[in-house]
């Protein structure tokens, strides 16, 4: 769904950048080509704006402030990436790379089935880790994505023989607890593919809906670890900046502050809250303050100078994310 409407954004834009092009060639060729630039670079004006806001609202934050330096290269970053993500990976790429539920086996078995592996200690496989099966990765993305956000990771995980599962949160703009039942879904999927709770990592919004999918599941068992990568746990202010987002229902819940997430932090636990890792950056220019994308006894790991969709294809991130399995 999502991938069709980028398509047709796309479409739309470059239409209009290529009219404006025309329009005004034979009146001033550099009005022309900056028109034209104009249309198709307006976004990177946005994301300067957010970047350049990073320092006053996290002026009193207890995240690490960063340079003049690292937000100009986290504002140069996030173009590139930004473009890559919405021009191409989403809208174009989104199903390049299928689900694969079948891992590298350590010893020769076949994988218990999910209900099986919910059984009580008395019957076979009672445990979560299991050594018949290499452990599964779910991939859940953030607000306004789909699952070609994660491109960088498909040849990685393919690579390395790891079972994985990425979700296209739909509706787009619904409620986060919504996603709930597709979260639910694609874990029992990938125990019934390989007899283990899987490692869950989460972009941005995608973290959000995990926790609200554990409240409402009640079994922090069905998981191995969670890995959050630039989410507002706590909320995020740019939509102060970005009135237009208001409106949108899950926009909403992630405001900063928000009385739903801030219910939704008084229902964990702390044994909860452990399985949990944090990463976060001070010039993400999405999530604001930075130290709300941490959670109270998490293992909460700062990132410097990287912004919030870069954060998805940064490999340091990727490789201890992995690690966990």
């Amino acid at each position: 769904m999502l991938a069709r409407y980028l398509r047709l954004i796309l479409a739309m834009l470059l239409g209009l950048a290529v009219a404006l092009l025309m329009g005004f060639w034979q009146v001033s060729k550099l009005w022309s080509v900056i028109s034209f630039a104009g249309v198709l670079l307006a976004y990177s004006v946005v994301l300067g704006l957010q970047c350049a806001a990073l320092s006053r609202v996290n002026r009193f934050d207890p995240a690490p402030s960063p340079s003049t330096k690292q937000i100009l290269q986290a504002w140069l970053k996030e173009t590139w990436i930004a473009a890559k993500v919405f021009c191409w990976w989403q809208p174009f790429r989104a199903n390049a790379f299928p689900d694969q539920l079948q891992s590298h086996r350590k010893t020769p078995g076949r994988p218990q089935t999910f209900l099986h592996r919910l059984g009580g200690p008395g019957e076979a496989g009672g445990t979560h880790d299991d050594a018949n099966s290499s452990r599964g990765v779910l991939l859940v993305h953030g607000f306004v994505c789909n699952r070609g956000l994660w491109s960088t990771w498909y040849p990685v995980l393919r690579q390395r023989g790891v079972a994985h599962v990425a979700l296209n949160l739909e509706p787009v703009f619904g409620r986060i607890d919504a996603y709930c039942e597709l979260l639910n879904r694609s874990v029992a999927d990938l125990w019934a593919a390989t007899g283990q709770a899987p490692l869950v990592i989460c972009h941005s919004m995608g973290g959000i809906a995990v926790r609200a999918w554990l409240r409402a599941a009640n079994d922090d068992g069905r998981v191995h670890r969670i890995v959050t990568i630039g989410s507002p746990h706590r909320g995020t202010c740019v939509s102060d900046m970005l009135p237009a987002i208001s409106i949108i229902e899950n926009a909403q819940q992630l405001r900063f502050p928000s009385a739903w997430l801030a219910e939704l932090a008084r229902q964990e636990t702390p044994s909860r809250l452990a399985k949990f890792v944090c990463f976060y950056s001070s010039c993400d220019n999405i999530v604001m303050p930075a130290s709300s994308a941490t959670l109270p006894g998490a293992d909460n790991r700062h990132i410097p100078g990287v912004p919030h969709l870069a954060l998805v294809t940064d490999a340091k991130i990727r490789e201890q994310a992995l690690a966990l399995l």
